[in-house]
């Protein structure tokens, strides 16, 4: 595709800003705070997991119950030094309420290390859903029979609309933009504070955050899996709303530009790899047709190009479908690339963390920028991993 003269401009005035607002950050903030961090080869352990804790009912809290001692032994891994969580915080049967979130906020105080999160499908794109205490679009009136308690009181929080759910969870957990959440917080990128002035409505992702490490250019990307980057219809009504079309197409553009952000960082910045996190589970049906999946087309484009261009490793973290794998799904002998075919990107792989079930599990990933593993089952250029069950 030809690039205009017009849309080259446009790019470099943001990779000029997003740079300029780099290197600010970077004399602006030292030690553990500094966001860019060129230099540095050490090695690097993080604990990565998502999809808990789960209930298998709105008053289901076993997994909840298990979490302190779960965080603990991250804890107590001397080698950890930051945490990932890839998002879904409760179930699709577990209600979506401030209280809840509010409770999730304060047990991940108990982190000793940083935490970095992107949000999941769960705490936001499917609160409409009756399942999880939204409502229901009535064919005979017309309306939306929303869930209540019985006290005949609306049981989520602004009655499961996703816009205003995923709103307070930015007030929850990103209060603070460009600071992680749990202990010792380090400083990150938020693209609520570097944007394409372009396009002002980007500053609402205060979530979509980059940083670099051990010469890893980290990004993360809010993108929900099972409702098809918000794709189901909110409250099985007729036909999408206008507000719904709109935070469909406003999240995936700003996404886009933020992935072709991170990876300009990363070119311009010479790092060994690039690591990928995002919620959806962008090549699982779900036992859904092929077209569940088209509305992550242009996400599996876009870093398919973007990993050829960068012609190093990048590693995508996903969580969404539970259950462990890992695999390079843009392969082209790789059974799911007829899901978005036409790929063949041999520096690029992915991990799908295991969740929702009991004993809890995290994932122990080390970064050392020294080496350059062949792609296998548990490593793949400077990256190497091991599930851990609590």
């Amino acid at each position: 595709m030809e690039i205009t003269k017009q849309g080259k401009r446009k790019f470099l005035t943001l990779a000029t800003t997003l740079t300029l607002a780099l290197t600010v950050g970077k004399v602006a903030l030292a030690g553990n705070g500094t966001p860019i961090n060129q230099g540095s080869a050490n090695v690097l352990t993080l604990a990565v997991y998502g999809d808990s804790p789960y209930g298998t009912t709105p008053t289901d809290n076993a997994q909840l119950n298990a979490s302190p001692g779960f965080i603990d032994s991250i804890n107590s891994d001397p080698k950890v030094d930051l945490v990932l969580h890839i998002g879904d915080i409760h179930s699709g049967k577990q209600y979506c309420t401030q209280a809840y979130d509010q409770a999730i906020f304060d047990l991940w105080t108990q982190f000793k290390d940083p935490l970095v999160y992107t949000p999941g499908d769960n705490e936001w794109s499917d609160c409409h859903k009756s399942g999880e205490g939204g409502g229901v679009y009535n064919k005979v009136t017309g309306q939306i029979d929303y869930i209540r308690d019985s006290l005949g009181n609306f049981v989520d929080y602004a009655k499961g609309d996703p816009i205003a759910n995923l709103d307070l969870i930015r007030s929850i957990f990103f209060s603070n933009p460009g600071v992680t959440l749990g202990g010792r917080k380090k400083q990150v990128i938020s693209q609520a504070q570097v944007f394409d002035p372009m396009h002002p409505s980007d500053a609402k992702y205060v979530e979509n955050v980059m940083w670099e490490q051990s010469k890893v250019l980290f990004v993360t990307v809010n993108i929900p899996g099972g409702s098809n980057n918000d794709n189901d219809v909110w409250y099985a009504a007729p036909v999408q709303s206008l507000a719904q079309q709109k935070e469909i197409q406003e999240r995936t553009d700003a996404d886009l530009r933020w992935l072709d952000a991170a990876f300009a960082q990363a070119q311009a910045d010479g790092v060994q790899a690039v690591l990928i996190a995002t919620q959806g589970n962008m090549w699982d049906l779900d036992g859904k047709p092929l077209s569940h999946l088209t509305a992550y087309d242009p996400f599996v484009k876009k870093i398919a190009e973007k990993t050829k261009e960068f012609a190093k490793p990048v590693l995508l973290f996903n969580g969404d479908s539970h259950e462990y794998l890992s695999d390079n799904p843009l392969s082209a002998s790789d059974p799911l690339n007829y899901l978005h075919p036409g790929f063949d990107v041999p520096n690029f792989h992915r991990i799908v963390v295991h969740g929702s079930t009991l004993p809890l599990e995290w994932l122990k990933l080390t970064i050392d920028p020294q080496v350059n593993n062949p792609a296998s089952a548990n490593a793949f250029g400077p990256f190497t991993w091991e599930r851990v069950q609590r």
